[in-house]
């Protein structure tokens, strides 16, 4: 019998929450698995309720919600010997689909209930702040820190915060050390450190990122003009983005981010205030998750038809 808590977020991302309960109860099967189900009821609660689970001494812990409920769920396991699951109802659902997990509910269960595919991922801290996905400043910090002010959620209000934040931003200057001892100073739009592949949505911002590797991808594009928008657009959805002329790619397990005025930083999609230096490591094997062990050409097809049914729905609802 192993014991099972699963940890839902009512309201991120588009998706209705209604029948996760009932899904939940069916297909984990009570003579193997001992589950409870707990909503949280604001920010910081998922963290508060997987310490809950851990003192309870829980096999799995599950994150039924966006990449801000995982993370939170994530950063409270890393180094126990519970088990994350995800069950990904947010709006990019960037890890989830890094990994290969299901984005429909009923099979991303389903894949927790045969919990035979462990994998053991690393994570990185940002000045502290835990992720597992993205942690960047720039223009997307900026977008973040807009979107998480909207009271609606999905792809295509992200576009829209994007939009009106494009017509304004100013790029600003950075001085970027790897850990190698190479150091940069560079005007950029943006500045993505990536422990994963992708934003969410299947924005794929450093393609070649593996989150088993120990080093962090870091991706800096220069200032762009109007033009540049479409074709960076393109390659950031094709997995290309980083043969674009403007865009310089590097790996490293610590960076040094030095910019001349404090501002937003985004860790996991989320919005935080950061000063005027940030620094950022990789921590190796620090978190076991349920993933399907499939090739990235499966992962690709899969995540690709998933986006866009997803798509297609927002647009009609919205």
């Amino acid at each position: 019998m192993k014991k099972i808590s699963v940890i839902v977020n009512p309201i991120s991302g588009t998706i209705s929450k209604d029948n996760i309960s009932k899904l939940i109860n069916r297909l984990l099967h009570p003579q193997t698995f001992q589950t409870e189900i707990f909503y949280t009821q604001c920010a910081g609660h998922a963290s508060v309720l997987t310490q809950q689970a851990l003192n309870k001494g829980v096999d799995y812990i599950v994150a039924a919600g966006g990449d801000g409920t995982v993370n939170e769920v994530a950063r409270a396991m890393v180094h126990t010997s519970a088990t994350l699951g995800i069950i990904p109802v947010g709006s990019g659902n960037g890890l989830a689909r890094d990994l290969g997990i299901p984005m429909d509910i009923k099979k991303a269960i389903e894949l927790i209930a045969q919990a035979q595919y462990t994998q053991v991922i690393d994570y990185c801290k940002a000045n502290e702040h835990i992720f597992f996905c993205t942690c960047g400043v720039g223009f997307d910090a900026v977008v973040s820190e807009k979107f998480s002010e909207s009271k609606k959620r999905g792809s295509i209000s992200y576009a829209k915060s994007a939009i009106a934040e494009y017509l304004k931003f100013k790029p600003d200057v950075y001085e970027i050390t790897l850990d190698e001892g190479t150091t940069l100073k560079e005007e950029a739009f943006l500045i993505t450190c990536a422990n994963a592949s992708q934003y969410g949505n299947n924005a794929y911002i450093a393609p070649d990122a593996n989150n088993r590797d120990g080093l962090m991808d870091i991706v800096i594009v220069a200032p762009i003009n109007p033009l540049d928008v479409g074709p960076l657009t393109i390659q950031l959805f094709t997995k290309q983005i980083i043969n674009n002329q403007r865009v310089s790619y590097y790996r490293s397990s610590k960076v040094t981010i030095k910019r001349n005025h404090p501002g937003p930083m985004h860790v996991d999609g989320e919005s935080l205030h950061a000063g005027t230096e940030i620094l950022l490591k990789t921590i190796p094997a620090g978190l076991r998750v349920i993933a399907p062990l499939k090739t990235n050409k499966q992962r690709t097809l899969q995540n690709q038809l998933e986006n866009i049914h997803l798509f297609f729905r927002e647009i009609f609802n919205d």
